[in-house]
């Protein structure tokens, strides 16, 4: 099943997501993040068993860091536990964002990911290749730039010890920070990362 829209039938873990991004970017009050944690996992759940495929095109934009999870690791199990998740402050204001690069293959593109606190803006960029069968996007950062009250101060190549330009698209997934996207809606989007966190972000329209 292909599918970029919200269905017809909204069940209630969409709800409950839509809920709580709408009190975010509103300044209202926010539902329990135990709530929030638990709609992601009907989500992901729900990903999985009707085999949601998103197209990369859905994806392609900029968004704001709204919720996030944070993982523990059991060591008897050798395994990890999600953490019990948090809404991001407003004044730490975070984005990612995704653009389609249309002279190269299907689902090839770029990633940018950015932190600003108070006048430093802190941005990484890089590769992504996303592959829609699994929604998996899968990215390596390739260059850091660091500004103070809107002027760059630092603006270079790092080394994330990953290949790059055209070896990045032949590495396996596995050697590779990647987000797995379980829910994607015009407003939001959900993934769960190769750490084991679960995370929302919510469209930006400027």
């Amino acid at each position: 099943m292909t599918t970029d829209l919200i269905s017809t039938t909204t069940p209630d873990f969409l709800s409950t997501l839509t809920q709580a991004v709408a009190a975010y970017r509103q300044g209202n009050k926010l539902p329990a993040a135990e709530i929030v944690v638990n709609a992601l996992l009907q989500a992901e759940k729900n990903a999985k068993q009707q085999r949601l495929n998103y197209p990369f095109d859905s994806l392609v934009g900029k968004w704001r860091l709204c919720f996030a999870t944070g993982t523990k690791k059991v060591r008897r199990r050798g395994g990890i536990i999600l953490g019990k998740g948090f809404y991001v402050p407003k004044f730490a204001s975070a984005h990612i964002s995704f653009s389609a690069d249309l002279e190269k293959s299907a689902g090839r593109g770029e990633i940018a990911n950015q932190v600003q606190l108070g006048s430093m803006l802190l941005k990484l960029t890089g590769l992504a290749q996303y592959l829609g069968k699994k929604n998996l996007l899968a990215f390596d950062f390739t260059q850091m730039q660091i500004s103070l009250f809107n002027r760059v101060v630092y603006n270079q190549r790092i080394r994330s010890g990953k290949v790059e330009s055209e070896d990045f698209y032949h590495q396996s997934i596995a050697k590779l920070p990647f987000f797995a996207f379980f829910l994607i809606t015009e407003d939001f989007i959900a993934a769960r990362g190769r750490g084991g966190g679960l995370a929302i972000w919510i469209r930006e329209n400027n």
